[in-house]
């Protein structure tokens, strides 16, 4: 496997972060709101505080059709 085409399809999804953020803005609020809530103070999220959230966001963004360009 050759670097430069393992950076060129990472660059390739990395730019399409705009597009799936816009398609699962509600479930990336939910789970920024989650976060946020869970490290209040000085506290450290900790693992599966917020698997609800992440789940859902994960499977947005699996199913969105961000338009290719």
């Amino acid at each position: 496997m050759s670097g430069a085409n393992v950076w060129s399809r990472t660059r390739a999804k990395l730019r399409l972060f705009p597009e799936l953020f816009a398609e699962c803005s509600l479930e990336a609020t939910a789970y920024g709101k989650c976060v946020a809530a869970t490290t209040t103070s000085k506290h450290e999220l900790k693992k599966d505080l917020c698997v609800k959230e992440f789940e859902a966001l994960k499977i947005c963004f699996t199913n969105a059709k961000p338009a290719l360009k």
